[in-house]
């Protein structure tokens, strides 16, 4: 297999060394056949610095064989860095694939979880194959992997595949460097791997297993039934998405009233029939991670109008596990998190037991235990480019590379989209989406994903990060995590931690700084007040509040975010202009409820300060009549932004937002709105679209944008802009400010690899503490 070098030839050794990566994604069997291409002797090994080789051979068969590990590398495989050094030769003979090593001071990334390949499901439906609709099929490219490793290096042993004895057949697999199974740690069959077993959901008994098991699933599904599916990362929750009965009563078993559900289907053929796909959004789709993409739905798609409701859009994902591609055989399905509102993804048969009595006709779960639950990953195309909306399955826990090595750091996120981030040199790992921290089951999970991910890569932090609010409970967890192990706490400002965030997944280094506008619904300020519409001139050390939204009064806190109209009349009350019922907001709200309000706001009592463009957004969709109470965040700025998108285009109203200078020269612009609401109460009253109203609104906050960019480079000389937070998960004003920053000259940033969102705010604020902790 090997030969020998021609006589000729001039024999060398080099001792490799590959980081990134490259464990679970078949690179030592990928280097075992490129060995043997190159005729190189040697062996190739996993430990916990990533795969270490040595290789043997002709000095240009070892410079195409360096080459080539770049180069043709297994499609899953992402290298950050490859290093060679010369040994003295020792006549080897053969290629191997070596024992792994365990080294506690290297660190490697873990692959996450990525979807069933082509050849998989060419066997799972080929009646010749052993594994004909075997639901737990895998292979080197494809399958489990961050949601069973339980140590590394990753191999079957440090697996929760671990107690499955391969038979004779699967051994041969995966013993062989010919055979695409070769090493692949979950490899199984029917004989020897994970079986199917189907609950009935209201005895809580379990049945019928194997294939009997998924008949049954399907013939519940088919009769209108819900069916709570245990899958790679957890449970989901599962009916007909063209059964409209059947997609109600999910919705009322699981208390979620309006928020869209996502449709599982088989392949991008089958998205098509319900949505409209672009050449980008389709390789988004089938993408090894098959997130869910959120595409414009199809008017005659025939899913239940409750699916979305109140959207032109949906969600989409393409089947990613064996199992659901033999479940797609009953059609689009609903596929939502296993989970009722407000709770972390179920991932236990046992806790689904507990969690969905009454709420599911049945449970179809399996044996093989999931180590780390993993909630499916959200991404919506914008510019070209994918944005994410949430990061967890087939993304994490692949780390973000940071631009240099930091000190050991745990960061907690904040309380809503929670995510947490673990630091150690040059990485850093990004858990899963845990969910909202707003109650005593998501705080057990976050403990449980801190655990597991220390444990996993070797992490001992020495610093703790949390916001700087004294009320989140991510906050408080932090404090208690910090003082139980004499470490210190960080608390980072929330907006600071935004930007911190862009620039770390950028790449940009130490020295560098951005006016960063972080547009979101809440943060706690330096001031104590709640922010959200900032422009922060910033680098990771520290931040100078340049500019922001004209404060408003919040009345009732959390009674305000979930009833817009009560923002609105806050942004009238603010400019002077009267409740009068011909406002959609005003009639929205009884006499006696506008009485106590405007009480509120002529004493100040119980309220608080915001400047919070997501707040702002909200406002706005009220007074156009599109939404006066939310079931879920963000609910009527999402709305409003599909209403601008449905405007005519053409040339608009100027609604005017004024840069105010400060009293103080060490004071920041205030962006004041006076004009603003009276323009569009004008148009409103004078019954102009308000569709044009709407995308109006949105030109303006990108003008303003442009305006404060323009004042703050005219005073710094700063070139680059970046752009972050939950409101720029609007595509609409994310288009229209990056379009106008580039045509005045800025660089922009926008985020590609965490969501703007507080799903990305751990990263901001390990980085900052990082930084605020160098000499």
């Amino acid at each position: 297999m090997f030969g020998t070098s021609p006589p000729s030839a001039v024999v060398t050794r080099r001792a490799v060394r590959v980081r990134g990566g490259v464990q679970g994604v078949g690179f030592r069997p990928f280097v075992h056949g490129l060995a043997g291409r190159f005729h190189l002797h040697g062996f190739v090994g996993n430990d916990s610095d990533g795969v270490f080789i040595e290789v043997e051979g002709a000095l240009g068969a070892i410079s195409g064989f360096l080459h080539a590990l770049r180069t043709d590398a297994p499609p899953l495989a992402r290298i950050d860095a490859i290093d060679d050094a010369p040994l003295p030769t020792i006549g080897a003979y053969g290629f191997a694939i070596v024992d792994s090593r365990r080294d506690p001071a290297h660190i490697t990334p873990v692959a996450p979880d990525v979807a069933t390949c082509a050849d998989c499901l060419r066997e799972l439906s080929d009646p010749a194959d052993r594994r004909h609709r075997y639901p737990f099929i895998n292979c080197t490219n494809c399958g489990p992997r961050y949601s069973i490793v339980t140590a590394l290096p990753y191999d079957r042993a440090s697996t929760t595949m671990a107690g499955f004895t391969m038979c004779v057949s699967c051994a041969t697999e995966y013993a062989n460097p010919a055979d695409r199974r070769f090493h692949a740690q979950p490899n199984a069959c029917p004989d020897c791997g994970p079986s199917l077993s189907w609950c009935d959901g209201v005895s809580g008994r379990f049945g019928h297993r194997g294939e009997e098991a998924l008949a049954v699933a399907l013939a519940v599904l088919a009769a209108g039934g819900i069916v709570a599916v245990q899958g790679i990362g957890g449970f989901h929750l599962a009916c007909r998405a063209n059964d409209d009965a059947a997609v109600r009563l999910l919705r009322e078993r699981k208390h979620r009233p309006q928020k869209p559900l996502a449709v599982l289907v088989r392949d991008v053929k089958a998205a098509g029939l319900l949505a409209r796909i672009s050449p980008a959004e389709a390789e988004l789709l089938s993408s090894p991670a098959h997130p869910i993409v959120l595409l414009e739905r199809r008017p005659e798609s025939g899913l239940s109008p409750s699916v979305a409701p109140d959207q032109t859009s949906i969600g989409v994902m393409l089947a990613y596990a064996p199992l659901h591609h033999l479940l797609a055989e009953a059609g689009p399905l609903v596929f939502t998190s296993g989970n009722l509102a407000d709770e972390p993804i179920a991932f236990t048969t046992d806790d689904a037991l507990q969690r969905f009595a009454g709420l599911v006709d049945g449970l179809l779960c399996h044996d093989r235990p999931i180590n780390a639950p993993a909630d499916d990953s959200v991404m919506r195309v914008a510019l070209g480019a994918e944005l994410p909306i949430r990061r967890s399955r087939g993304y994490a826990p692949y780390p973000v590379s940071l631009p240099a090595p930091m000190r050991p750091v745990l960061a907690v996120g904040g309380e809503l989209k929670a995510t947490v981030c673990l630091v150690r040199d040059a990485y850093a790992f990004l858990s899963p989406h845990i969910g909202d921290v707003e109650n005593l089951e998501t705080e057990r999970a976050l403990t449980r994903t801190v655990e597991h991910l220390q444990q996993l890569f070797g992490v001992r932090p020495e610093l703790v990060a949390a916001d700087q609010s004294p009320v989140y409970r991510s906050a408080l967890w932090a404090g208690r995590f910090a003082a139980e192990r004499g470490l210190r706490l960080v608390r980072v400002q929330h907006h600071h931690a935004h930007v911190a965030s862009l620039m770390a997944e950028h790449g940009l280094r130490g020295d560098a700084q951005v006016l960063g506008v972080a547009f979101d619904g809440t943060g706690y300020g330096t001031d104590g007040t709640i922010w959200g519409g900032e422009f922060l001139l910033a680098d990771y050390r520290r931040f100078t509040r340049v500019a922001h939204f004209a404060p408003t009064q919040l009345a009732g806190g959390d009674l305000a975010v979930r009833h817009p109209s009560r923002l609105a009349l806050a942004h009238l009350y603010a400019v002077g202009i009267p409740w009068s019922d011909d406002l959609p907001p005003v009639r929205a709200l009884g006499e006696e409820a506008r009485r106590i309000l405007r009480q509120q706001f002529e004493r100040q009592l119980h309220t608080s300060v915001t400047t919070s463009a997501g707040r702002l957004l909200d406002a706005c969709a009220a007074l156009c009549g599109v939404r006066q109470s939310v079931s879920y965040e963000g609910q009527a700025a999402i709305e409003f932004e599909l209403l601008a998108t449905q405007a005519p285009r053409g040339v608009g109203r100027h609604y005017p937002i004024t840069v105010v200078e400060p009293e103080r020269d060490d004071a920041p612009l205030q962006l004041a709105l006076h004009d603003f609401w009276r323009e569009v109460v004008i148009d409103l009253r004078q019954g102009r679209d308000r569709r044009s109203i709407a995308l109006d609104v949105h030109r303006a906050l990108a003008d303003v944008i442009v305006t404060v960019a323009q004042r703050v480079r005219d005073m710094t000389e700063t070139q680059t802009v970046g752009l972050t937070g939950g409101v720029f998960q609007n595509v609409l004003l994310l288009t229209l400010a990056v379009q106008r920053l580039q045509q005045a000259g800025f660089t922009v940033l926008t985020h590609r690899a965490v969501p703007p969102n507080d799903g990305g705010l751990a990263l901001g604020q390990a980085v900052v503490a990082a930084q605020a902790e160098q000499p």
